[in-house]
């Protein structure tokens, strides 16, 4: 049926869950159409909204849609759009901020009661009834098991030959039932190229034709350039030390964005090949690694790509289905395989203080820019866990590194190691007093510095320094710079 038709089924108060992670395999027809049914159901007086579950981020225009006509009550698990985002710091929209590999658990036990209609985008629907994924799994596995009715949007534009490229375990189970995950190894696969579904569930089939919107990029500037520097050198050093294997090192996991895309091209230059790569999406950077033979074999749910990624990818399809697969985001997130594999976990943060604390998600502490996305299943279960940003914002008018962090995502006993452009601090092994200078002495601009020491060098000197010494009152007094100079930028 038409995508007017199938929004009709939709009705006030439902949950929906829709598939996309980082705008790949979002539903392209039935959104607009939706948002169209909620603006002219709002004319006749009635209120409309729906509480909204993803993978993680999706489209832009679709967390645009619906957010400026107020369409959406609840949002889980991550946003990544100004609309969505001015929406829930206004109090307009409640939003559940979680670790991506709770999402799933969390559904199956009804923590977000009911969920009423999935919308699954596809490729295509075999012979025998089962249904071939896009460009992203998500949590499109979780979503077809548990909604009351599956609206299927099947998009043509998706080569045929990305068929094969996905691996969908079906063995998974709620305590007291759960089995060990037999994953040993990047490259294995353990489930099935398709999706499942209970056809007396599909209420809609909706026929498009419509490319991924894709994830832009900037070329790497030489603060990132730096940021990769350090962490190629770090690599080189900890090889050195025994404590990585040489040349393949361990499989990388890297967040979406600049900083951690220049990273995984500083690759390139390096000494380190044959690598792999477990994470939860793929950029540009790591297809390039890929065509040039650094990268082996990567894993992830999701194809993350600019328009030039996304050309490259459907043009070289055959070759680069023999070194990605696509899986569920509750296997390419699960701690128990990020622990088992080793995973080198590499993040951008907003800021960090000087004991390691890092915030991710909030501007002086209370208003949300993203989410935490799956930054901490890495971070906590990682063999090595890495956060990366420039050192200062707005310009240079605020500092990354701060006294105390007013938000804190990622704990001083689960962040390893920080780096900016100005250097890199390993944080391993040390006590507070030890993190704090050496936090300051590598990581932080030259035009704080002398701030930043002092500042701890009088918390120590304090009646009642502690194990952490802090002057409390100045330390969140050093975030009133975000107040004089606007919000912090995204980076």
């Amino acid at each position: 049926m038409s995508a007017a038709a199938a929004a009709e089924l939709i009705e006030p108060g439902h949950t929906v869950a829709i598939s996309g992670f980082a705008s790949a395999g979002t539903p392209k027809a039935l959104i607009p159409a939706l948002a169209e049914r909620i603006h002219r159901v709002r004319g006749t007086g009635t209120n409309f909204t729906i509480n909204l579950l993803t993978g993680a981020s999706v489209s832009t225009e679709t967390e645009r849609l619906l957010s400026e006509i107020d369409g959406v009550a609840l949002r889980m698990p991550y946003q990544s759009e100004a609309t969505a985002r001015r929406n829930i710091n206004s109090g307009r929209m409640d939003y559940v901020d979680i670790h991506l590999s709770h999402v799933a658990q969390q559904v199956w036990e009804g923590y977000y009661g009911e969920v009423d209609v999935a919308v699954v985008e596809i490729a295509g629907i075999t012979e025998d009834g089962e249904l071939i994924p896009s460009a992203s799994i998500g949590n499109n596995k979780t979503w077809l098991d548990v909604a009351h009715k599956v609206i299927l949007e099947v998009n043509s534009w998706v080569p045929a030959e990305m068929t094969g490229i996905h691996d969908v375990y079906y063995e998974t189970a709620l305590p007291p039932h759960r089995k060990p995950i037999p994953l040993r190894a990047v490259s294995d696969r353990i489930g099935q190229p398709t999706l499942r579904v209970d056809m007396d569930k599909v209420v809609a089939i909706v026929e498009t034709n419509a490319r991924d919107s894709a994830s832009p990029l900037t070329m790497p500037d030489a603060v990132s350039q730096a940021i990769a520097a350090h962490v190629l050198d770090f690599f080189s050093y900890e090889v050195a030390a025994g404590r990585l294997p040489a040349g393949s090192l361990l499989p990388l996991q890297s967040g979406v964005g600049n900083v951690a895309n220049a990273v995984l091209q500083g690759l390139d230059a390096g000494p380190f090949k044959g690598l792999t790569c477990y994470s939860e999406v793929i950029q540009d950077g790591m297809l390039h690694l890929i065509k040039h033979g650094t990268v082996e074999y990567a894993s992830a749910t999701s194809l993350a790509l600019s328009d030039a990624g996304i050309d490259e990818l459907v043009d070289n399809i055959d070759f680069y289905r023999k070194h990605i697969v696509l899986r569920p985001q509750e296997i390419s997130n699960h701690p128990e395989l990020v622990r088992r594999l080793g995973i080198i976990a590499m993040n951008g943060m907003l800021e960090a203080d000087i004991y390691g604390n890092v915030n991710s998600t909030h501007v002086m502490g209370t208003k949300i820019m993203n989410g935490i996305g799956g930054s901490g299943d890495f971070t906590r279960n990682g063999y090595l866990s890495m956060f990366m940003s420039p050192s200062t914002a707005k310009g240079g008018a605020i500092s990354s590194i701060v006294p105390m962090v007013p938000h804190v995502d990622h704990t001083e006993h689960d962040v390893q190691v920080i780096v900016t452009e100005q250097g890199l601090a390993d944080l391993r092994g040390l006590s507070p007093r030890k993190r704090s200078r050496v936090v300051i002495e590598r990581c932080a601009h030259p035009d704080f510095k002398d701030q930043l020491l002092d500042y701890v060098g009088r918390a120590e000197a304090s009646p009642t320094p502690g194990n952490t010494p802090h002057l409390l009152g100045e330390a969140l007094a050093f975030h009133q710079r975000y107040l004089d100079t606007g919000s912090m930028a995204v980076r």
